[in-house]
């Protein structure tokens, strides 16, 4: 059986359970949620992984993340064991590659993976994002330029935008 380690994250306001095996981090929790969603998660993706907490371990990923949050860090250089087909992997890779501080559409994304014809599918796989913040989801926005749907909420969306210095517009 597998090992999959966690820790519960805290900085300033964010509270976050992270999740990662030994190739990587793999799972970045929605704020504020409860330990559930990770155990929900596991047994989807990882039906035979043992969940361990593993504070200790787990300080690398923590630190990260924490170090963001506070706008210490642009960036994350932590290896990722992201689960998800073929296509939901492009469309990850695709996020990582959003500057800092930039935002684009859903149909930006459909054109950089080559499947513009795709774009709800692109939605579709940006929802099923299972690391929060460190791919960065929360940079894509509507075609207009406005906030849309989130899995960590669109309040956190926006405090994220704006950590980044990202200009935001409202919702239509």
């Amino acid at each position: 059986m597998n090992k999959l380690n966690w820790t519960l994250m805290a900085s300033g306001a964010w509270q976050l359970y992270l999740a990662a095996t030994e190739a990587g981090l793999c799972y970045v929790g929605s704020p504020g949620a409860p330990f559930e969603e990770l155990e929900t998660w596991a047994r989807k993706k990882l039906p035979k992984a043992a969940l361990s907490r593993d504070d200790a371990g787990m300080m690398p990923y923590a630190e990260a993340l924490g170090a963001y949050l506070r706008g210490e860090s642009r960036g994350f250089d932590v290896p990722l064991d992201l689960k998800g087909t073929d296509f939901q992997q492009s469309v990850w890779q695709a996020l990582l590659r959003i500057p800092h501080g930039e935002t684009c559409a859903y149909s930006d994304i459909a054109a950089r993976i080559g499947k513009t014809s795709a774009v709800r599918a692109v939605g579709a796989a940006i929802g099923a994002n299972p690391a929060l913040i460190v791919v960065p989801c929360h940079r894509v926005v509507g075609k207009n330029g406005g906030l849309t749907g989130f899995r960590g909420g669109m309040i956190a969306k926006a405090e994220l935008l704006r950590l980044e210095g990202s200009t935001l517009q409202e919702t239509r």
